[in-house]
Parts: structure tokens; sequence; C-alpha cells
């Protein structure tokens, strides 16, 4: 699932750049450090980090406007000082230039966002709970209760003569009634992640919500610039008026933004997730009942007596 979800992460990054360097260059280079962090903040998120969707998203407009606005609005301003700077930042916020674009983007993300998170911290808390069960402490009593049942037969020189069914379920029952208290929780655990794989595969589909990040990205700068006179008329009144060179410069080194079709490198990458989440759950439901049913895949080994007449009953042979 990591695997998977990093290839799509990076893949949504590699096309967020492309778009700065094919539609918007005269901002392309100072624009790869914010993408960079949103999709830092995006990954960390998941990972279960104490952050949030909308503050990472939020925190990348606002290091967006400045660009937006000294690069393509007002391409002629020639001093961008960090006060100047600031204070753009500060603006966005208020003045709000890209319009609802920002906050879809935040209700997208989140959305798709939360069920990975959700499915990332419940793998962890599986892990956990299989190394802790993975070794059983066994107490004196069922030591002896073992020992009885499996070497007690020697003793009459039965050596080729096995336990009974009915009392190695009664041995290992006693001996892993702790593992066996697990099995509501067990239960519960399996239907969440059942949920939560669910959710992750509808409304919540995070490969969709990655590969769009580009697109409302696309369609905020573009909003910010057909709002450009009005913005710089609010931006002036705030942060005052910056150095430009004479006679405003053409945004000439923008190009329309065109339908990126979408890569094999996606499609492969959300194939790889989708399989893995349908075939993880598949093997996982299996296991639903596995805490409860410990004693009984003990006993339906090579450890009892199935086909034969007799078998050891922890007294004798019967």
């Amino acid at each position: 699932f990591l695997e998977a979800f990093e290839s799509l992460l990076r893949f949504a990054e590699n096309r967020t750049s492309s778009l700065f360097e094919t539609a918007y260059r005269p901002m392309a280079k100072e624009a790869a450090e914010p993408v960079k962090e949103l999709f830092t903040d995006i990954s960390l998120y998941i990972l279960g980090a104490e952050t949030t969707v909308e503050s990472a998203v939020l925190r990348f407009f606002d290091s967006l406007f400045p660009l937006v606005y000294s690069r393509l609005i007002n391409p002629g301003i020639t001093d961008l000082s960090e006060d100047y700077t600031e204070c753009l930042r500060l603006t966005r916020q208020d003045i709000n230039p890209f319009g609802h674009y920002s906050k879809n983007m935040v209700t997208e993300l989140s959305k798709s966002l939360w069920a990975s998170r959700m499915l990332s911290q419940a793998l962890s808390l599986g892990i956990e709970v299989i190394n802790t069960t993975e070794h059983a402490a066994l107490t004196k009593e069922c030591s002896r209760a073992l020992v009885k049942m499996q070497y007690c037969p020697h003793c009459q020189g039965l050596t080729l003569i096995r336990p009974c069914v009915g009392y190695c379920l009664n041995v290992m029952r006693g001996c892993l009634a702790s593992v066996s208290e697990l099995d509501a929780q067990w239960r519960e655990y399996i239907s969440t992640l059942e949920y939560l794989t669910n959710e992750m595969a509808a409304s919540h589909d995070l490969e969709i919500a990655l590969a769009g990040i580009w697109s409302s990205i696309n369609e905020a700068i573009l909003h910010a610039q057909l709002n450009g006179p009005q913005l710089s008329a609010t931006v002036d009144k705030v942060c005052g008026q910056p150095k430009q060179q004479e006679g405003n410069l053409s945004s000439a080194n923008v190009v329309p933004v065109k339908a990126v079709t979408e890569v094999p490198t996606f499609v492969m990458a959300h194939a790889s997730l989708s399989n893995k989440r349908r075939e993880f759950i598949s093997y996982m439901k299996r296991s639903r009942t596995f805490y409860a049913s410990v004693a009984e895949r003990l006993c339906d080994g090579d450890l009892v007596m199935r086909d034969s007449s007799t078998c050891w009953n922890g007294e004798d042979v019967v």
C-alpha cells in the first residue's frame, strides 16, 4: 500500500511541477519549493503526522499568491522585497484571489486523504496486535497440561498414540484463553478495515484526488488572472505599490493549459493500489475468526489422532 501510495504521490507532484514548467514558465522555478512542501505535507498527513490537509493547502496558496501576482498579474514588478512578499501572503487570506478553487481543493483532498490516513494507522495497529500476540506467554498450569497431553503416553510405551481431538481442544483453549479474548475486537477491526477500503474505492478515491491537484491549481491561477485588475487595486491599497519597469510587461510566457492525457505511470499506480486494496481486504476477511479459532487450528494438524479408533484422553487409551 505504501509503495503504491508513494508512486501515486510522486506522479501527482511531477504532474503539478510540469504544469508550471509548461504553462507558467515565469514562476516555475520559484514555485518548485511550495509544490514540494505541499506534497511533503500530504505524505506526512497520511502517515499520521499532527497536521491538517487544510493547513497544508492554504499554506501552499499563501506561498503561491506572491508569485502569481508578481509574475503573471503584474509581470513588470522588479522589486519583490521580503516585506512586500509577506504582505501579499497575508493579503491572500482576506482578498481570496483564487476564489472557491482553494477551498474546493481542501474539501476534495480532505475526504480522500482522511480515509488513507485512517487505513495507514489501522495497518500499523494491526501489525502491533499481531506482533504482540506472536508469542503467547504460557502459564505453569498450561505447560503442565501440554506435557501431560503429549508425553504421558510415552511412559506406558505408547509413543505412536496421539491425543484425542476433544482433549487437545480443552488443553489448547485453556492455554490460549487470553488470546481468544481478542476475538470480538479483531472482528470489529476487520470490519473497520473493510469500511475504510470501501470508502477509498468510492467517494474518497485517493488516486482521483491526487491526480486532480494540478487541475485545481491551474483553475485557481486562471481565476486570479481573470480578476487581476481588481486584485491589483486591492493589493495597492493594503501593501502599497511596488517598483515596476517602464511599461507593464505582458505575460507572454504564459501558455494556455491543454488537457493532459493520462499517462501510463498513473494508470499503473492506480491499478496497483486498487488491486492491493482488494487483495488485502479479501485476505483479511478470511482471518476474521483467527483469534477465536487458534485452538482449533493447532488441534487440526499432526498433533492429534484423526484417522484411528484409538487416542490418548489424558488418562488412558480410548
